[in-house]
């Protein structure tokens, strides 16, 4: 075949023995240029990106190769050739290969950035992107949703590339089994870096998802080995396998929020799979429903997680279930498992009066389950004569389902060279995980060229800036600060006069030698404005809102008006915060809808005169699960004449795919509290659908009570030891939805 470009070409020897044609090698410097290579490129033949910058960039890669002699795409240096702005990528043909492009600084136009296929009908087979980089390439409305990558056809590969970053709505990675040329694909996912995925705050946060409800019925074959999965926090589903016939093999899980799940589809193999929670909040395991399911040889340690987000969970069905709910479990198999430290292994879980069918002719056995601290850790949540439980063996549980299924003994545990726990004695040679179980390490995944992060930015991480008494002169100081800077003021009045918006983490703190508190005015309608990637640390410092506006609506904090991707954080340590009532509806923090506080933090603090509420994370109104905070801690805090509530959370919906709010609220005082006109909610703390409430050691001094509401889930809440002035008792009721 003839090949015409005007740019640089060079004639290279086909790779096989004996060439039907010689292959051209085309490097390509503008779009142009390159739809012109594409088109005139054959079997053999490679397509190289000039190293730099491709913006706005559509690629659409079609061709026909052979096997042995694949189209290939690729850069002129791998990791040098950075797509940005509107860009995607959308394969389709026969033995292409895509390898060494970076999407960063950008968002797909279409619901795709990377798509094995062109059209509906124009599908990628038997075709390999390898060593690619999606880093944090997301839409910049929170709640539009896309999908990273997204698999088509048939017998194509995935391997060896990065994605990590996602905050948008929408699955990481997706396998489609929407048309019968995509099913019974034997696709292959290997060795590929999965890295953070923030909570998103609500569902559609998964990280890889084959199949879907509708086509769950259909087997996918998608094979998923040897990936590494760390800190994948979006959703409870870190796999949603919704197909039958998969095989999830030799990946690693660490510090990542959720499970595996087995959500729709039979007969799928999870074996030889490593967990490692570390403790950290929600991580969990493997989460068995449906039919003809093996879960072997899998190694979970150090994992917190409960209900559907524990180390393993066998779930309750629904009778004659619609494809979209949960079908009974039936003829499972969980064997040769280790689990060590785990918070909870739950059976029958989800038992309600939808959720009746129990699981059926099923069996577990030879697995070890070994605490350092004597725990229950086994949960039976409904009837489980239907698991058939032998040579089990248990340390340090104190108690299990079926005495003869389970054996307690004293297990000492060594480390394997590959670093997992093996119990000593030969007694122990045919329970739990395999001695030789390989874990693939970090380094084994994603592309050799694009480095992995270790630490996310933070307050206090990076340098310190010190600013004097003044107008302006904290504004100053804080447009020259980096992510995790810190500034430093003296004792003296720092006035603001215009909005402070921060897009990175920042301290603001009083110098240690400050001999007073250092007193921060301002004049504006908030002090700081958090931009996308912002949040804001105040400690030691009296913030006072006097200068502010005589308008409402004012706030000392508030969030971009704008959807953010980024979750933030405020945190307030041994500070002061008065006089936010020039007008009514004064918050102290005012947040927009679709953004998401990761953390807000109160400690050793005090609050006087606020005309509104301190913290009100209550905009996502429309009952879908989605809500405006993960975890709200105030401790050790003074509250007085606050108008609205000190807290007012709302998640709504009957959305059980996420893990919170959590909420502690520890040995503080609330004096004249929700009492004015416009606290709506007629609380002095309201949270609706909060899954973990912790409310003690609290004065509440002729103050509004607290109302709390129960939705969706097994929610905690405890009250205790709060002692109540002139202030009726709080109100706890399950709304049922």
């Amino acid at each position: 075949m003839a090949h015409s470009l005007a740019a640089t070409i060079t004639v290279l020897a086909a790779t096989s023995a004996v060439p039907s044609v010689q292959a051209a090698e085309f490097l390509v410097r503008d779009q142009a240029e390159y739809k012109s290579a594409v088109a005139n490129a054959a079997a053999g033949d490679v397509v190289r990106l000039a190293d730099g910058e491709w913006r706005d960039f559509e690629i659409v890669f079609t061709g026909i190769g052979k096997l042995g002699e694949p189209i290939t795409l690729t850069a002129q240096t791998k990791g040098k050739v950075v797509v940005t702005g509107r860009s995607n990528l959308r394969l389709a043909g026969e033995h292409l290969i895509v390898s060494g492009l970076v999407f960063r600084n950008g968002h797909t136009p279409t619901n795709e950035v990377i798509s094995f296929r062109r059209t509906r009908e124009h599908l990628a087979h038997h075709s390999r992107v390898t060593e690619v980089v999606i880093d944090r390439f997301n839409n910049p409305e929170r709640f539009e949703t896309d999908f990273w990558v997204v698999m088509h056809g048939k017998r194509n590969r995935f391997d060896h590339s990065y994605l990590a970053g996602k905050s948008n709505s929408g699955v990481t990675m997706a396998v489609r089994l929407d048309a019968e040329a995509s099913q019974r694909n034997e696709h292959r996912i290997d060795h590929n870096y999965f890295g953070y995925r923030p909570v998103l705050g609500a569902n559609g946060g998964e990280t890889l998802r084959i199949g879907t409800s509708k086509y769950s019925l259909v087997e996918s074959r998608t094979v998923v080995e040897s990936n590494y999965f760390e800190r994948c926090d979006g959703e409870v589903e870190i796999i949603s396998s919704k197909s039958g016939g998969n095989v999830f093999r030799g990946n690693v899980f660490v510090e990542s929020r959720g499970t595996l799940t087995l959500r729709h589809g039979n007969g799928n193999l999870v074996e030889g799979n490593v967990f490692l929670g570390n403790g950290v909040a929600h991580t969990g395991g493997i989460r068995v429903i449906n039919k003809r399911q093996t879960v072997r040889n899998n190694y979970l340690s150090g994992l917190s997680g409960r209900r559907f987000g524990a180390a393993l969970v066998v779930m309750n069905g629904v009778p004659n279930s619609p494809i979209n709910r949960y079908h009974q479990v039936d003829q499972a198999v969980i064997e040769n498992n280790t689990i060590i430290d785990a918070a909870h292994i739950e059976l029958a879980a989800g038992s309600d009066d939808e959720r009746s069918a129990v699981p059926i002719a099923s069996h577990m056995r030879r697995n070890l389950i070994v605490n350092s601290t004597p725990r229950s850790t086994i949960t039976a949540h409904d009837d489980i004569t239907g698991v058939k439980f032998e040579g089990n063996v248990v340390s340090g549980v104190t108690s299990v389902p079926a005495a003869n299924g389970f054996t307690e003994q004293s297990v000492e545990l060594a480390q394997t060279p590959s670093g997992l726990k093996r119990p000593l004695g030969s007694q122990f040679e045919k329970v739990g995980a395999a001695a030789d179980l390989a874990v693939v390490a970090r380094e084994e995944t994603g592309p050799p060229w694009y480095p992995k992060p270790n630490t996310i930015s933070s307050f206090g991480t990076g340098r310190t800036f010190a600013a004097q008494p003044g107008q302006d002169t904290l504004t100053q100081a804080l447009a020259t600060t980096d992510a995790g800077d810190a500034v430093e003021l003296q004792a003296g009045e720092y006035v603001v006069t215009k909005i402070i918006e921060l897009a990175h983490p920042v301290t603001v703190r009083a110098a240690a030698d400050a001999e007073s508190p250092p007193v921060v005015r301002f004049e504006r309608s908030t002090l700081f404005e958090l931009a996308d990637g912002g949040s804001v640390e105040i400690i030691g410092v009296a913030i006072d809102g006097g200068f502010a506006p005589d308008a409402y609506g004012n706030s000392v904090i508030r969030t971009s008006r704008y959807a953010m991707l980024h979750n933030y954080a405020v945190r307030v340590v041994d500070s002061e915060v008065a006089n936010l009532n020039t007008n009514h509806s004064f918050n102290f923090l005012r947040v927009a809808r679709h953004t998401f506080a990761q953390e807000i933090e109160i400690l050793r603090s005090s609050f006087k005169a606020v005309s509104g509420a301190v913290i009100a994370l209550n905009r996502e109104i429309d009952d879908l699960g989605i809500y405006n905070g993960e975890y709200i801690t105030i401790e050790d805090s003074r509250f007085l004449d606050i108008g609205g509530a000190v807290l007012n959370v709302y998640r709504g919906g009957t959305d059980e795919s996420t893990f919170g709010p959590h909420v502690t609220l520890h040995r503080n005082t609330l004096a004249n509290v929700g009492l004015d006109k416009r606290n709506t909610s007629e609380a002095s703390v309201f949270l609706h659908g909060a899954q973990e409430v912790s409310i003690a050691d609290n004065e509440f001094r002729a103050s509004e009570r607290v109302r709390i509401v129960k939705t969706v889930g097994e929610p905690i809440t405890i009250l205790e030891r709060n002692r109540l002035i002139e202030t009726a008792a709080p109100v706890v009721r399950q709304r049922h939805l």
